[in-house]
């Protein structure tokens, strides 16, 4: 007599459980795969240097742009010294408002 004990078969209640686990961490498992590469192939610019400024627009000297807006009739243009820069569809300055920092809490 051999001292292995026999085991018996899971339950057919179990081995469908079993099954549906599985499938269930494979498909999990594509789907964080298959988002990832979404994510790296839709988004190979993400370290860009800033926002490509329409060739229309005549920027002030020494500016730098941190985000481009546009509304209906106007483009608007954040720099990285805090102003909000409004140009004409045609690409004249229209308006320029400094941006106040906030106040420390």
């Amino acid at each position: 007599m051999s001292d292995t004990p026999i085991e018996p078969g899971l339950p057919p209640s179990l081995r469908l459980l079993k099954g549906l686990v599985i499938v269930l961490m494979i498909t999990m498992i594509v789907g964080v795969i298959t988002v990832v590469g979404l994510l790296v192939t839709r988004m190979p610019n993400a370290n860009a240097a800033g926002p490509a400024i329409p060739p229309i627009l005549q920027m002030p000297a020494n500016t730098t742009a941190l985000a481009i807006t546009q509304g209906k009739g106007w483009i608007g243009v954040v720099t990285t010294d805090n102003r909000l820069l409004i140009f004409t569809p045609q690409g004249a300055l229209q308006q320029e408002i400094t941006i106040a920092p906030l106040p420390a809490p």
